[in-house]
């Protein structure tokens, strides 16, 4: 027998169309396996079976009329504790957020748009403190840890939401990435994430971390993501940063494969990216697969040095501006890191920040150049695979922030580009391994294209 929770969510709705079965059938089965993992995992701060069983009962009863609300009619979707939800509280991974304080009344952009196309709300998963850091843990809801060893991170800070989808507590989740906070984890967990071309989903409130941050799908492939996108991807005018409505369905454009793309594979970026050998050989042999489904792949580097300083004075800013509300005893409550970073963030000078806004669009200069030669960038997500949980650095790495193992993520936040994970496999210890996809800004479609092909021919 089929086990729903296996099922993606393009399968979903096939079954939903034919009456195989339906919403509520799905939706039990996806909570019972939620609850299931939550002592394993720690994916989820709350879940919300009562009113996901009520969502699903009306979605059946659409279905049986044969009148479905919309194109996730029915799918149980998560969403990141960072986003808000209408009807339960946003903590945001923290001990200084008063779950009685808010109203609690208001859809962010991308869950509005969930919404209005019938998808389930099995919940709201982890996250660190204000999703500032590639790991999650929280003083609020404490560690998150890998499917594949529990003794290891999930990643983060969207580390809830692969954590679940790679366990089948839900198809499809809403995650957030400032500096790779949905393709770190999604690498991690051994699923598929997307960072979309910044604006094409719309973000209300604005991030304090500003236009670093994204929101984007996280699935158990390109397609699911694809439909997501579909979704969430449409204006909303809370979001003056918004992009216009795509051009096209990016589901439509899935088959068209990468013949004749122009592939650049990176594996170092130029050298500077220590990477270790199981990565390594994982990430080559995906791009063996790439070039043998008709890509046009050279090696060549990207023209840029790590600007992780310019990041760190952005990120760090931001930092200091998410809790300049709090009062000093609410302050205590921050996890010890956080504190840290935002007492940095503080002191930097207005002109030191538009220095690194200088720096920012120089990459962007140099990778719009670069994307002149090449349709696509190839590299590793992470240069290793997922460490110990609770830490934010691997032991004996002697990096102190969790941008020192992350250096093929957040340069792609600073210059907006669409980016995406894709597993291609496993390490010698049964660790997931993720390939990146980097395309030019707006062509999101590339992107999905390649990650698609990806999939289709390890099928």
């Amino acid at each position: 027998m089929t086990d729903l929770t296996d099922l993606t969510a393009v399968q979903l709705l096939d079954g939903y169309r034919t009456g195989e079965f339906g919403p509520v059938e799905v939706t039990r089965a996806t909570l019972a396996r939620a609850e299931q993992i939550q002592p394993e995992v720690n994916a989820f701060v709350r879940l919300t079976g009562e009113d996901a069983l009520a969502r699903a009962a009306e979605s059946e009863e659409r279905w049986r009329r044969g009148e479905p609300a919309g194109r996730l009619d029915g799918v149980p979707v998560t969403v990141k504790d960072l986003l808000l939800m209408r009807g339960h509280p946003t903590l945001r991974g923290s001990l200084a957020v008063d779950p009685a304080g808010g109203r609690w009344d208001e859809d962010a952009p991308s869950v509005a748009r969930l919404r209005e196309h019938g998808a389930v709300f099995l919940g709201k998963t982890t996250t660190p403190e204000y999703g500032w850091k590639g790991v999650t843990d929280s003083p609020l809801s404490g560690v998150t840890r890998n499917p594949y060893d529990h003794a290891r991170t999930a990643g983060g800070s969207s580390g809830g939401a692969a954590a679940a989808v790679a366990l089948g507590a839900g198809p499809l989740a809403l995650g957030t990435d400032g500096g790779g906070s949905v393709r770190i984890p999604a690498s991690f967990c051994g699923i598929f994430g997307l960072k979309p071309t910044y604006g094409r989903v719309p973000l209300y409130p604005a991030s304090a971390f500003g236009t670093l941050a994204h929101v984007g799908p996280m699935a158990r492939d390109a397609a699911d993501a694809a439909l997501m996108l579909d979704v969430i991807g449409a204006p909303d005018a809370r979001d003056w940063s918004a992009l216009g409505p795509a051009a096209g369905s990016y589901s439509e454009v899935l088959g068209e494969g990468v013949r004749g793309l122009r592939v650049a594979y990176s594996a170092s970026l130029g050298g500077q990216v220590a990477v270790v050998p199981g990565v390594a050989a994982r990430v080559r042999r995906g791009v063996e697969r790439l070039a043998s489904l008709g890509a046009h792949v050279v090696e060549a580097d990207p023209d840029f040095t790590d600007p992780v300083g310019a990041f760190h004075v952005l990120w760090f800013s931001g930092a200091a501006r998410v809790v300049s509300h709090l009062r000093s005893g609410q302050r205590e409550l921050l996890d010890a890191g956080l504190r840290e970073v935002v007492g940095a963030g503080a002191r930097y000078s207005a002109l030191e920040y538009l220095a690194a806004v200088d720096v920012r669009m120089e990459l962007g200069r140099r990778m719009g150049r670069f994307h002149e030669a090449y349709d696509l960038l190839v590299t590793p997500t992470l240069p290793i695979t997922a460490f110990e949980a609770g830490r934010e650095t691997p032991v004996g790495s002697g990096q102190r922030r969790w941008t020192g193992w992350t250096p093929f993520t957040y340069p792609f936040n600073l210059t907006q580009q669409p980016a995406a994970t894709v597993p291609v496999g496993t390490d010698g210890d049964g660790l997931p391994v993720g390939l990146q996809i980097v395309a030019a800004r707006h062509r999101d479609d590339l992107v999905l294209r390649a990650a698609h092909a990806l999939y289709e021919s390890a099928r």
